[in-house]
């Protein structure tokens, strides 16, 4: 899928699949011809197309959801969202929104599991979020939201380090990094704190926390 309103191949695909098949069933419908010489147009109306564009529309709809503009879409997103869209914001979420490589992406690029089964396990979290989004953050005026949601735990160093490596030159070659390569490694300091590099949403957070 690609960013903005742009369509995808998997997107074409979808359409494109959806549409054979209603043309097949149409054309069937309307010319009736005998079950012998239809058996293989029926086969690919009824099954090979439908597949194709559940499958397709599918794997569509999860790439849908890893957009900074889903992620906006609840009320209680929107001061994170906003952060990463201003292009003179200097938090760590805006700096990566205006990567040309993953930029619309940043929300998850950030947030997922980058574990073996990182992109179902991220999925299954996203659902936990919906939930609580309906049963408790819904109503939530968004002055509240930014002080009473909290990430369920800390963000984990290893998320950083998908991209930015610990083993380079140019990395070590910082006095910080390298005094403090250990920490980062373990997860004993974090890469997105007020010592390192700073919150990444930090209008989130308060004087006390921003103090600390």
């Amino acid at each position: 899928m690609t960013s903005g309103s742009e369509l995808g191949w998997v997107e074409v695909l979808a359409a494109a699949s959806a549409a054979g098949a209603a043309v097949i069933l149409v054309m069937h419908l309307v010319r009736r011809p005998p079950l012998p010489r239809a058996r293989v147009w029926l086969l690919l109306g009824l099954g090979v197309l439908p597949i194709a564009t559940a499958g397709s529309a599918n794997v569509a709809g999860f790439k849908a959801t890893q957009s900074r503009t889903f992620c906006g879409s609840c009320h209680v997103m929107e001061p994170h969202a906003h952060d990463s869209d201003d292009p003179r914001s200097t938090s760590l979420a805006a700096i990566h929104a205006r990567s040309p490589t993953f930029g619309h992406d940043n929300c998850y690029g950030c947030h997922k599991d980058y574990g073996m089964y990182g992109y179902v396990m991220t999925k299954m979290g996203g659902m936990r979020h919906v939930y609580y989004y309906l049963t408790e953050y819904h109503d939530m005026p968004l002055e509240t939201s930014k002080r009473a949601i909290r990430i369920r735990h800390a963000l984990p160093n290893a998320n950083c380090m998908s991209c930015h490596t610990t083993t380079a030159p140019r990395w070590l070659s910082i006095g910080d990094h390298a005094s403090s390569l250990e920490g980062v490694r373990s997860g004993a300091v974090s890469c997105a704190s007020p010592g390192c590099h700073g919150f990444a949403h930090p209008m989130t957070k308060t004087a006390e926390e921003l103090a600390r």
